[in-house]
């Protein structure tokens, strides 16, 4: 009879085992896994009238010391014009701006700041400032000057608008620097999307046929290409840029997006970048970088309204999150609200 209890007893214990084993490994095998995309990017880490302090520290003890004054003559107006132009909002607009508010004639510097800040609304209230990925796949194309900002935007961006239903292919088309396409491939790997590069030296256009083609056979949604940071004063490099939007067109049928990535620390001087860029490529939309770290955000509106092309994202810090879509309310708020 002992053995029988030994029997029993190892057949209780081998049960018990079985079942613990069971419950423990059922937490990871027995439930199905799905990957669950990204949530849209809406909002800085921080403020945007935390992330802009630096111009609206510049504009608003500027402008504050106008509105302090008691009356509203010509000298009064005047400086609430130079106000604008000193955070580099631009002659055009800061001109207009002035001159509806003064129309209006408000009663106190409350009313003025008010109305100013709704006659800069209302002069970007008509830009179409989505993004633009109709295509199979999508193919947007970034270009701009050295040290704009324009690879780490095109991470940011890559982060996020990649899912699973529309995977995003990077094009490293930058050949002329080697340094460039290893910082793209260091993002790829980061974020888990695929990359083509071509050799040190290689076509740049050839590299983006390879990048859409293979965007096509991957399945890709979106493919965005990076191009070689080039001075906007050298023909020859600008000539070459436009040969990569060719060739983009020509397989693509079109380009979605052709986005401009521009330092906004660089102030007026972005407006001439933006000019011949769109020139030589025809600029879709401009990415405005760095506004977090200069007194001159006011270029956003500047560009715009000199150039009529949609600012459509800046950049207000380092993290993802940072890259946001532009708008025009929210950013005004941002310089002028009280």
């Amino acid at each position: 009879m002992e053995w029988l209890y030994i029997v029993i007893a190892l057949v209780v214990i081998v049960a018990i085992a079985f079942w613990f084993l069971r419950g423990r490994s059922g937490t990871t095998t027995a439930a199905p896994t799905t990957e669950v995309a990204p949530p849209p990017v809406t909002a800085p880490s921080r403020g945007l009238r935390d992330r802009l302090g630096k111009t609206r520290r510049a504009l608003s003890d500027r402008l504050s010391g106008v509105l302090s004054r008691s009356g509203f003559d010509d000298d009064f107006w005047s400086d609430v014009e130079d106000s604008l132009v000193a955070a580099d909002v631009g002659v055009k607009a800061a001109s207009t701006a002035v001159d509806a508010v003064k129309r209006r004639k408000p009663e106190n510097p409350a009313a003025v700041r008010d109305l100013l800040a709704a006659e800069l609304i209302a002069q970007l209230a008509a830009a179409d400032r989505h993004l633009e990925t109709g295509g199979d796949p999508s193919v947007l194309l970034v270009v701009g000057v050295n040290g704009s900002g324009k690879t780490t935007t095109i991470a940011k961006l890559a982060q996020q608008l990649d899912g699973p239903e529309r995977p995003v292919l990077l094009g490293a088309a930058d050949t002329f620097r080697a340094a460039a396409a290893d910082q793209l491939k260091t993002w790829a790997g980061r974020i888990g999307v695929d990359i083509v590069a071509g050799d040190s030296g290689a076509d740049p256009a050839s590299v983006a046929f390879d990048s859409y083609h293979a965007a096509k056979a991957r399945g890709a949604g979106v493919v965005l290409v990076d191009t070689a940071g080039r001075l906007h004063s050298k023909s020859n490099l600008m000539d070459e840029l436009g040969k990569v939007a060719r060739v983009l067109r020509r397989e693509a049928g079109d380009i979605d997006e052709v986005l401009l990535v521009l330092d906004g620390t660089t102030g007026q001087n972005a407006i001439e970048q933006a000019r011949v860029f769109t020139e030589a490529v025809g600029v879709t939309g401009i990415v405005l970088t760095k506004l977090d770290g200069t007194a001159r955000g006011g270029v956003a509106i500047a560009v715009e309204q000199e150039l009529g092309i949609p600012v459509k994202y800046i950049g207000v810090g380092e993290g993802v999150a940072d890259l946001i879509p532009f708008d025009p309310e929210a950013f005004v708020d941002a310089l002028l609200g009280a």
